[in-house]
């Protein structure tokens, strides 16, 4: 899990979508662009989705700064 001021990452397996909740608890999808957190879309978890919390690494992957 990517953690930075509250910031942590995840995966959305069952939609197979990065998913990313801000340090104010809100949810964000990181598309598969070029920028993905520039290009980030709100989120909201339904009650079916799982979260999995992934490692740090992934960050780098991502192109993430925190």
């Amino acid at each position: 899990m990517v953690k930075h001021e509250n910031v942590c990452l995840y995966v959305d397996r069952m939609n197979r979508q990065w998913v990313v909740r801000d340090s104010h608890g809100n949810f964000w999808i990181l598309p598969q662009t070029e920028s993905p957190w520039l290009d980030r879309q709100p989120y909201e978890p339904s009650e079916e989705c799982e979260l999995e919390p992934v490692p740090g690494h992934y960050k780098l992957m991502l192109g993430l700064s925190f």
